[in-house]
């Protein structure tokens, strides 16, 4: 079953659960906010990738406006509740300024892998170490979710675009493992050049090898 819903296309890649703030300025969306305080509707953020708007989106619940411009620009809280996909895109929904589509509400399997997530964790310490960014690790849930980390991997709008796709839970994890099994030599590599980098230069006390 298909409904109406308002689209605001940005570059990047919400995943539900996530709080996102956002400056609006354009008129067309500062219609759209209005028109989401006025009617209580929510809106959806398809990713704008490949110069073209992605049939797979997130569709958002306006939380709040923290403050007015005199132009009339906003700052807006908002939370992302569920995936949808476009069925048939609108550049302007009838009498709107904004974009909008037919869209059908996708359901998600989070039933996870809990050995996978058990053989991620030391990964992600891993990448954390080497990010500087192990109070991360300390803050995450005993049973976090891949988009509760989805942000830190150092994905590509592209790659995190590709979990949006995943249908379950279980897939998602499969694919944050094998992207860890990937980039971390490559980090752990940069770090060894960066250290070379930093001794290239200095006096160094080296043990000749004997013969």
């Amino acid at each position: 079953m298909t409904r109406t819903l308002a689209l605001f296309p940005l570059n990047l890649v919400v995943f539900p659960g996530e709080k996102l703030n956002l400056h609006i300025f354009e008129p067309r969306y500062r219609q759209l906010i209005h028109d989401c305080l006025a009617r209580d509707i929510p809106f959806g953020i398809p990713p704008y990738l490949n110069a073209s708007v992605s049939t797979l989106g997130t569709e958002m619940q306006l939380m709040g406006v923290e403050k007015t411009y005199p132009s009339g620009e906003m700052d807006i809280r908002t939370r992302a509740v569920g995936l949808f996909r476009v069925q048939e895109f609108y550049r302007q929904l009838p009498g709107k300024l904004y974009a909008g589509a037919e869209v059908e509400t996708l359901p998600d399997d989070n039933t996870p892998d809990p050995d996978l997530r058990e053989q991620t964790r030391p990964l992600l310490r891993q990448l954390y170490d080497l990010l500087g960014l192990r109070r991360l690790l300390v803050e995450l849930p005993t049973n976090f979710r891949v988009y509760d980390i989805a942000h830190q991997l150092g994905m590509s709008t592209e790659q995190e675009y590709e979990l949006l796709e995943a249908a379950s839970e279980a897939e998602r994890q499969q694919r944050v493992f094998a992207h860890l099994l990937r980039v971390l030599p490559v980090l752990e590599e940069t770090e060894r050049l960066k250290e070379r980098a930093r001794l290239n230069g200095h006096f160094k006390n080296l043990t000749p090898p004997n013969f």
